[in-house]
């Protein structure tokens, strides 16, 4: 039997208890595999008892050398973290010698301070972008991921994102089978792929007048239909530039913009869900065909639908 992957989870001053749960799926797979897989262990810079953001604190080790471990996981709080030098010196050689390292949430901007993060591609939560852009311009972040990896360092997106990340690994470390038991004994809704988004993108489509909104309604309720700028412009009882015109103002996108997410988004959910061919799913959305939707979905999510699918396995409808 193999030994134990050792998996130090480093926790900051006031860390949020979202990112305990991200030890969740090692347990998990332990218990699937009937074996000891991971050895999870809290730390903190200097061990003992630590205060989490909501007042209630955890016992925890002071940190070991950082090959000690085989995966270091770095959990911040709901706040932009400060990084003390001790931390950030200890995360460089963390980076280094240890075979896999994660910045979990805003613990972003704990391996952005310590510099590890400058050239690569990182996520973090989505309503501390702009900050972090600025913070750390060498970063090449992408906030349209629940996580990434890239070479050895870990990133995922907001609070429960980590828990794919940690099913992600799951997966990289001993196959899709037992990663997707992992997933359903955790009650996921599904497996989400680390390519897919933290929020919908129709989210930041909340136009302010009724015209806007009553043209986007229109679009969910005939995705089937061509949806022609003439088609939507009538629903709003303009022309078709007085619609784009408009649409832009409120929105920052176009029509033919928002119709394709609307359907990227409505093909997505029946790609997870179900088990219709592709064809019969591009048909029902109103793509012309499935390399159209394959097109679209590259440029909306940056996956082809037959990813997405995978990624979802035997927790989709069948």
């Amino acid at each position: 039997m193999a030994a134990a992957r050792r998996i130090g989870l480093v926790l900051c001053p006031d860390f949020d208890f979202m990112g305990l749960a991200v030890t969740s799926p090692f347990e998990m797979a332990n218990w699937y595999a009937g074996e000891k897989l991971y050895d999870v262990r809290l730390h903190s810079e200097l061990g003992g008892r630590l205060r989490a953001g909501l007042g209630a604190d955890v016992a925890t080790e002071p940190l070991a050398e950082p090959d000690a471990f085989d995966t270091i996981l770095v959990a911040a709080g709901v706040g932009i973290p400060t990084t003390a030098p001790g931390l950030a010196a200890y995360i460089r050689a963390a980076a280094q010698s240890t075979r896999r390292l994660a910045g979990l949430c805003l613990g972003a901007f704990i391996l952005a301070d310590a510099g590890i993060l400058d050239g690569r591609r990182a996520t973090t939560h989505w309503y501390f972008a702009a900050h972090f852009r600025a913070r750390y311009p060498a970063c090449k972040l992408d906030v349209d991921k629940i996580y990434i990896a890239d070479d050895n360092i870990w990133t995922s997106a907001g609070m429960s994102a980590a828990i794919d990340l940690a099913v992600g690994m799951v997966e990289r470390d001993h196959g899709r089978d037992l990663a997707t038991s992992v997933a359903r004994g955790l009650v996921m809704e599904r497996r989400r792929s680390g390519g897919q988004a933290q929020r919908s993108a129709l989210l930041d489509v909340d136009p302010p007048t009724d015209r806007i909104q009553s043209v986007l309604a229109y679009a969910r309720r005939n995705l089937p239909k061509s949806l022609t700028a003439e088609d939507l412009a009538a629903v709003a009882c303009l022309s078709p530039r007085q619609l784009t015109r408009l649409f832009r103002a409120e929105t920052g996108t176009s029509p033919a913009k928002a119709v394709e997410t609307i359907r990227v988004e409505a093909a997505k959910l029946m790609l997870e869900e179900s088990r219709l061919p592709l064809e019969a799913i591009a048909q029902a959305v109103g793509f012309a065909n499935r390399e159209r939707m394959r097109r679209s979905f590259l440029r909306v999510y940056g996956e082809v639908p037959r990813r997405i699918r995978q990624a979802a396995g035997p927790l989709a409808v069948m």
